[in-house]
């Protein structure tokens, strides 16, 4: 039988072995972080889907099933660190592949500025709430910012097996408490004694007049943000044992319990606040949806544990995109400057300490923007979030189509995997068309206010590995040799063209 890359080890790794399929779990979860994600998230899709919100997570979570299949053949067939620098690398050539991988870095940079941001919000109001710091001054949010940048840097520089325990109970003990006021806000909707009168209804499921496809699929934008990450542990794929088996099982299991999680949730928060004009509006203005909805139906106990959980959750989600981040400069770096060098040294317990550093310094340069353009400090945190939350999502959307293109060419085109039937070939032409026509409507019509540099900010970032890679070829041809070379490619072409 033929010996996938896969099956291979690679030579003189510096990272070591020593995780297993719940650590991935638990680095994905973390990063995914569903119960920060369900309670901030949703409001940034009610400001462009109305009370539709439940909608947009349905079809963000179909979009995402079908990269997720994407994400699990890739990995069945390469382990590497640099997760879809690597994959599109292998598949559709080394520029390809250093704009992946450049593109998922960038998303997960500014994803820890978009939780790191959460952890501020929450976290402040979590303090206000205990009584712990009243009259809180406008930069307490951005102290709290401050403090979760530093544990990040020091904690994703440690080695990855105790964080991942630690970041997987906290999340799953939040996400159960979520569930649970969930239960019970949808059983005080079907008996009439819910709060304000609100009600059960199917309307969440349907756009409110006025919302077109371009409002919802702008909404959309934030369903995605809920789900990024849950490819997160293919960034692991030189730290597991057994990693063609581990990572498919982790991105597939944490991509179906996030379909299911995020749909059902928003739908008791949307339902739960009301569905009116009104209640839109008091879900849109919530500081915390699933702490007021714990208060109001539950008892104000529950709203704080949860805000508590939050705030925890939002700063592991910071860390792992740290780790996910500094995962992939490192892959890139040592393919590029060779082991050892440069951005590639790891610490003496075998992390990426010095990529650690890179990206948090680029996570506090972008909050040096956001502050030297906000004109109001009250609001910088908010801003923070929003903003680096649409950016980084359209950069992620273009980082999944090539991903899912390489992965078609690799599996039904050059039919490496002999044993996937062709007819599977409509999930990932499903996958693109989803994915292709969110960006569409988040391009046409062209935002406007603070929306109308989202895509010029994230075309930018994308635009500097195309023109890195196009002007020096001599540096994608060394990488494809070193992605020939580890990934145990026989034909060097496949990866030595653009």
């Amino acid at each position: 039988m033929a010996t996938t890359p896969a099956q291979k080890t690679a030579a003189k790794p510096g990272l070591k072995r020593s995780l297993s399929v719940w650590q991935a779990v638990g680095l994905s979860l973390a990063l995914m972080a569903p119960s920060m994600a369900a309670n901030i998230n949703p409001q940034g899709a009610a400001l462009a889907a109305g009370r539709a919100v439940p909608l947009t997570f349905l079809i963000a979570g179909v979009g995402v099933l079908f990269v997720a299949y994407t994400f699990v053949r890739l990995c069945q067939y390469y382990r590497h660190s640099g997760s879809v620098y690597a994959f599109v690398g292998a598949t559709l050539g080394p520029r390809w592949g250093v704009i992946a991988g450049w593109g998922l870095a960038g998303t997960y940079v500014f994803y820890a500025v978009v939780t790191a941001a959460a952890a501020g919000i929450f976290g402040a109001g979590l303090l206000d709430s205990l009584g712990i710091w009243k009259n809180q001054p406008a930069w307490a949010p951005m102290l709290v910012v401050g403090i979760a940048l530093a544990l990040a840097l020091v904690l994703a520089a440690l080695p990855a097996r105790g964080g991942t325990n630690v970041l997987l109970v906290v999340e799953v003990c939040t996400v159960t408490l979520i569930l649970i006021v969930t239960v019970v806000v949808f059983v005080r909707l079907l008996k009439g004694d819910a709060p304000g009168g609100s009600h059960f209804t199917w309307s969440v499921f349907s756009p409110q007049p006025g919302i077109g496809p371009s409002g919802l699929f702008l909404g959309v934008v934030f369903g995605f943000l809920s789900f990024a990450g849950f490819e997160a542990s293919s960034t692991l794929g030189e730290e597991m044992h057994n990693p063609q088996r581990a990572i498919p099982r982790a991105i597939l299991g944490v991509a179906v319990f996030g379909g299911i999680y995020f749909v059902v949730v928003t739908a008791a928060e949307m339902m739960g606040f009301g569905t009116s004009a009104k209640g839109v509006a008091a879900f849109t203005s919530s500081p915390s949806l699933l702490g007021d909805l714990g208060s109001s139906y539950v008892g104000s106990w529950v709203g704080n544990v949860i805000t508590a959980g939050t705030t925890v959750s939002a700063f592991g989600c910071c860390l792992a995109c740290t780790v996910g981040a500094a995962r992939l400069f490192y892959a890139m770096s040592r393919d590029t400057f060779g082991e050892g060098r440069g951005v590639s040294r790891t610490s003496r317990w075998g992390t990426p300490a010095y990529a650690t550093g890179i990206v948090t310094v680029c996570a506090a340069v972008i909050f040096a923007v956001y502050v030297a353009v906000s004109a109001n400090t009250s609001s910088l945190a908010q801003n923070a979030f929003l903003w680096s939350g649409t950016i980084g999502t359209l950069i992620l959307l273009v980082v999944y189509v090539l991903a899912t293109i390489g992965m078609t060419m690799l599996v039904f085109v050059r039919r490496q995997m002999p044993s996937v039937p062709m007819w599977q070939v409509v999930i990932p032409i499903a996958g693109i068309i989803v994915l292709g026509y969110t960006l569409y409507r988040n391009v046409y019509p062209y935002p406007t206010g603070d929306g109308h540099w989202f895509p010029i900010v994230a075309g930018a970032w994308l635009a500097v590995a195309v023109v890195g890679v196009l002007l020096a070829p001599g540096t994608a041809r060394k990488l494809g040799q070193a992605l020939a070379a580890r990934e145990g490619i026989r034909n060097e072409e496949d990866v030595i063209g653009l």
